[in-house]
């Protein structure tokens, strides 16, 4: 997939699901190290949001804004995936007061490939929101082309508004 970083072209090493279409197998790291796989993970209907470095503008502010709608969702999961360590991300959290969403790291990159959202050039994952059901299958998404971009948080939290009805 093509997307742009400050209007530089990236490629990420394939193309991710679509909607309709089951994510991939994946696995992440929890905070404490733990290694868990997407059966682990998806239980109910999910929002993942994947965000390339949890240490700049654009991935704080949007880690951050999920995270402050946590509570008004009581059957679904908040996931963020980025490609920072266990201990960056918890680092971040302390710093930021993050407590609601739950940051995966990415550091081995098996869900960025897996899901073809894996830029190698730049060894981050492109930005996107993924809203899944129990079943693992894609009923949103939403691919940021330039990374510097935030998503469309209305879009994402209406369509789970809508599901929860």
């Amino acid at each position: 997939m093509k997307i742009t970083m400050k209007n530089e072209p990236l490629t990420t090493n394939g193309q991710p699901p679509v909607v309709g279409a089951n994510l991939p197998d994946f696995e992440v790291k929890k905070a404490d190290g733990t290694i868990v796989k997407m059966s682990e993970l998806i239980n109910q209907p999910t929002l993942i949001s994947v965000v390339p470095n949890i240490n700049t503008s654009v991935c704080s502010i949007s880690t951050k804004r999920f995270n402050g709608e946590v509570d008004k969702y009581q059957n679904i999961n908040f996931y963020t995936v980025s490609t920072n360590t266990p201990a960056e991300q918890k680092d971040w959290c302390a710093a930021e007061d993050v407590e609601n969403m739950e940051l995966l790291s990415d550091e081995s990159h098996d869900f960025g490939e897996k899901m073809g959202l894996f830029v190698e050039s730049a060894g981050i994952d492109a930005r996107s929101i993924w809203i899944v059901d129990a079943d693992n299958k894609v009923l949103y998404q939403e691919l940021i082309h330039e990374m510097t971009n935030e998503p469309n948080y209305d879009a994402a939290l209406d369509f789970l508004n809508n599901l929860s009805k």
